[in-house]
């Protein structure tokens, strides 16, 4: 990461405002297309791979929430956007080794990518040992039950990897609270089909866990249909901050 957070180039501002315009104008449209209020869904800027200097102008321009899926990259972006006085809502948002999580709580907000047992119970050991508050914790969900890519099995009594007892889990972790579901469309389905059954499967969640009413889901090629389907929370990369050579 060459710029310097502090410094954020004029052109370089003016093309994130442009694309934040875009964005927050999709997202409008979206949740009135669907009846929704605008002030239900949060925008999540994914700013992986993107140097630190667009996280400060970002933050200028009106967004609170940033997305991060590398703990390496992470860790270093937001010591350095703390550097220059800007305090986002950083949400770790990547598949999480277990001998990161004393990394990650450091930094990040919120993880929303918990997805066994394991994981919960070493983010809650590290939460308890090193915040004086818990972390906000969204358990990821595999829409099509293929836990390969990440998530866990809804309807499944796996003890480590099924939806209920992870949730179970986070919930009765005094280092983490529970705070909803994230998911990501499997490749080759529509998204409508996706966010479809996800829907499904929050609504059961939250038969259980009423709290935990977030639902991250949807990016920049599919957040119309996740509005659509409930999500609270989008996840926004390149249709905000555009096509950038990635970091070294």
């Amino acid at each position: 990461m060459t710029d310097s957070p502090a410094l954020v180039r004029p052109d370089r501002r003016a093309e994130l405002a442009a694309g934040l315009a875009r964005v927050r104008a999709r997202i409008a449209d979206a949740c009135a297309a669907a009846g929704r209020d605008r002030a239900e869904v949060t925008m999540i800027a994914v700013t992986k791979t993107y140097p630190a200097a667009d996280v400060v102008a970002l933050a200028s321009l009106g967004v609170t929430d940033v997305g991060e899926n590398r703990d390496q990259e992470a860790a270093t972006k937001a010591t350095q956007v703390a550097a220059a006085g800007v305090s986002p809502r950083w949400h770790f948002i990547g598949r999480l080794q277990r001998n990161k999580v004393k990394s990650v709580i450091r930094y990040a907000d919120v993880v929303q990518s918990v997805d066994s047992v394991r994981l919960a119970s070493a983010l809650d050991a590290a939460a308890t040992a090193g915040r004086d508050h818990p972390l906000d914790v969204l358990v990821q969900v595999s829409i099509d039950a293929d836990p390969a890519r990440g998530g866990t099995v809804p309807d499944s009594a796996d003890p480590d990897v099924g939806l209920g007892p992870v949730a179970a889990a986070v919930a009765a972790a005094p280092g983490l609270r529970l705070a909803g579901l994230m998911a990501v469309a499997p490749l080759g389905w529509e998204p409508e089909r996706a966010f479809e059954r996800l829907a499904m499967v929050a609504a059961a969640f939250r038969a259980d866990h009423p709290e935990a009413t977030a639902l991250s889901a949807g990016m920049s090629g599919d957040l119309e249909a996740a509005i659509d389907h409930g999500a609270t929370h989008v996840r926004v990369g390149s249709a905000l901050l555009g096509m950038r050579p990635t970091l070294r």
